[in-house]
């Protein structure tokens, strides 16, 4: 997908990201069970939630891109960081979908059928989504290597002679979302099944988390377009570090409100600092010609390395009310990876989007 927009463009990448998630997510909700086609039915999950990973490896990367690159000059991270936004609004909308169909359908009937409508319902999101990329213009830098046939043949070659040390520095960097994998998944089934809680109660934890981080998404941006996307960045992955080891004493101890407002500040505060610059941050490290290659690979390898932390969690696990501290300080070790990995890169909020990705003794501060 990376090698596809930076060939071909920005925006037939997000159209065909869309296509491919939402006729794959919708035929999710149509597969036919176990008893009716027997290990069909699993290998074709399995196909289908591969199409959604194909999809998600340009789709996030290629809105950045997008973004980033209409942006105006010393708003980068601000507009770049809605891209999050919305992941962030989708969350709270797949929690808000599932509430009412708990609620109303048996466990039986959710589990037979009621699943599904969540899937079928997908339809809907992908159709205004589809409207609204059509409409689209494609970005003037990429236009303007259009125009000065500057477009690379190969840009995944150009990316790793002189990129390279930056995919790097990407994929390390993205292991702070090891912390939003924890938060979401493991915590969820922990706090369920170890502990007891209602799973409604920590359904709601992640809906107001995601819905605080809303609005300080944009904010922890606009602040790093003042003072730079490091600080921001790195305070905001050490802290998702310190405060993962009161969420889940918090869970522990089985005190609701504690876990809301520490699950709050953790997730949809202090996370939202690393989680709302990283668009920016990634993108600046790369110039023009392979800023999606650069970001989509740095970003899904990193992604992919943190998606195994759940089953990680779940192996070193301990025993009894402190059996969470392990898990507590993988988390925290993969945010201390991440913010020495950021502290190694070059900070180029000021840096002209024309100059991005060029040996910092030519790049001209504006």
């Amino acid at each position: 997908m990376g090698h596809l927009g930076d060939k071909f463009g920005r925006k037939r990448v997000l159209i065909a990201t869309l296509i491919l998630m939402g006729v794959s997510t919708f035929a999710i909700g149509l597969l036919p069970t176990y008893s009716q086609v027997g290990a069909l039915a699993p290998a074709l999950l399995v196909l289908l939630r591969l199409l959604q990973g194909f999809s998600a490896s340009g789709e996030q990367a290629g809105a950045n891109s997008l973004t980033l690159e209409h942006a105006p000059p010393g708003r980068r991270a601000f507009y770049s960081s809605f891209t999050l936004s919305g992941t962030q609004a989708g969350s709270i909308v797949a929690n808000a979908v599932f509430l009412p169909l708990a609620a109303v359908l048996s466990k039986e009937q959710l589990l037979s059928w009621g699943w599904r409508i969540p899937f079928l319902l997908s339809v809907v999101v992908v159709v205004v989504g589809l409207i609204i990329r059509r409409t689209l213009d494609e970005t003037p830098a990429f236009m303007e290597e259009v125009a000065h046939h500057e477009v690379p043949r190969t840009p995944l070659a150009i990316l790793f002679r002189d990129h390279w040390a930056n995919v790097l520095r990407v994929i390390v960097a993205a292991l702070v979302s090891v912390v939003s994998t924890i938060f979401g998944v493991y915590a969820l089934a922990y706090a369920t099944k170890s502990v007891g809680i209602s799973s409604t109660v920590m359904l709601w934890v992640g809906i107001s988390a995601n819905a605080v981080a809303l609005f300080a998404i944009p904010l922890w941006a606009t602040l790093s377009d003042r003072i730079g996307r490091k600080p921001v960045f790195i305070g905001g992955a050490l802290g998702s570090g310190v405060l993962i080891f009161a969420y889940f004493a918090a869970i522990s101890a089985q005190n609701i409100v504690l876990i809301f407002l520490v699950g709050i500040l953790m997730s949809g505060v202090v996370y939202s600092a690393a989680n709302g610059v990283w668009p920016s941050f990634y993108g600046e490290m790369f110039s023009t010609n392979v800023r999606l290659s650069g970001m989509a690979i740095g970003t899904q390898i990193g992604f992919a390395i943190g998606g195994f932390s759940p089953s990680i969690a779940a192996a070193i696990q301990g025993e009894g009310s402190t059996g969470w501290v392990p898990v507590a300080v993988l988390v925290a070790v993969a945010c201390l990876l991440s913010a020495i990995s950021a502290a190694t890169a070059r900070d180029n909020y000021k840096v002209h989007l024309n100059d991005l990705g060029r040996k910092a003794e030519v790049q001209p501060a504006v």
